[in-house]
């Protein structure tokens, strides 16, 4: 018994020294959650203060409330909230569903030069700056030497559109560019899935004479079931927040269309240019992250009570 202790020090010393690679690896990542996200968190007191720079942050007026005021009592309250909710709704359903689909087709390519090549197509988009990407959604719909009005509209005798003037067509553009170019790194997130689906399971249901649709929805869709679930989650987490680069950048903050497309993020920008008030821009993003926060619980726990096995915690 008295040997006890000094042998469990030992094995927890040998423990430790064994996986001193695993720590070194972790290291990176966890002073850059530390230094990015964890320590900006005491900015926080930002959004219940009065900032006066002469005074510093500590020392400026605490003043409640008032700056969430901002954000519930403008009369744009309704509009921002109902683009940043509707949107990023139709992103996490349209762009689950094209990932899955692709992913199923990727995954019964057998040419792996072909795979391979498809996949980074795939891919591309996402890796594209979207400062670039609201260019390139320019040269196709600018008003007098866009692609579509220059090359398509005017040969066909066709009426041209000034495309930035009009706001019911921009509902259906940011929908395609964001799905153009976000559902390739989903799409590679649910393949990696079906890469580690045990074949054995598709060679039994070819012999009990399964087709590939019988297959693919009893075999591989529920395989990707925790996937999903983990995807949209995540997904359900940000549902207060928008790509401010998709919502400002690609309709190039023209005010004609600011009823689609202004969302939370955008407003506090412009609002944030206009009174340069900081402690109202904090104030939003710790709403969206409370807001966020919580659905991300009651997702979780309505996952529970359906499949427990399945929900993240």
């Amino acid at each position: 018994m008295k040997n006890s202790k000094p042998a469990s020090k030992a094995a927890l010393k040998a423990q430790i020294m064994h996986n001193i690679p695993l720590y070194l690896m972790f290291l990176p990542g966890a002073i850059y959650l530390l230094i990015n996200n964890y320590i900006p968190m005491g900015g926080l007191i930002i959004a219940f203060k009065q900032v006066n720079w002469n005074k510093g942050i500590l020392n400026s007026p605490w003043v409640g409330f008032s700056n969430f005021e901002y954000l519930f009592k403008t009369n744009d309250a309704w509009t921002i909230t109902r683009n940043t909710l509707g949107y990023n709704i139709v992103f996490i359903i349209l762009g689950t569903i094209l990932a899955i689909a692709i992913a199923i087709l990727l995954n019964e390519i057998r040419s792996k030069t072909m795979k391979k090549t498809y996949q980074t197509v795939i891919l591309l988009p996402y890796l594209i700056s979207m400062v670039v990407v609201s260019y390139l959604v320019f040269a196709m719909l600018s008003s007098e030497n866009g692609f579509i009005n220059l090359s398509i509209f005017r040969p066909l005798g066709l009426p041209e559109i000034s495309w930035y003037t009009e706001p019911k067509y921009w509902p259906a553009i940011l929908i395609i560019v964001h799905t153009w170019k976000t559902f390739g790194y989903n799409c590679i997130l649910y393949y990696a899935t079906l890469v580690g689906i045990d074949r054995g399971y598709y060679e039994a249901a070819v012999i009990d004479g399964a087709n590939r649709w019988q297959q693919v929805w009893n075999i591989t869709l529920p395989e990707l079931v925790p996937t999903i679930i983990t995807l949209t989650l995540m997904s359900i987490g940000k549902i207060f927040y928008s790509d401010f680069g998709l919502f400002y950048q690609v309709p190039m903050d023209s005010g004609p269309l600011y009823d689609v497309t202004n969302t939370i993020d955008t407003y506090v920008y412009r609002g944030l240019i206009r009174l340069n008030n900081v402690g109202m821009s904090s104030a939003a993003g710790f709403y969206q992250s409370i807001v966020g926060f919580v659905l991300v619980l009651l997702a979780n726990y309505a996952v529970r009570k359906i499949s427990k096995e399945n929900a993240l915690f």
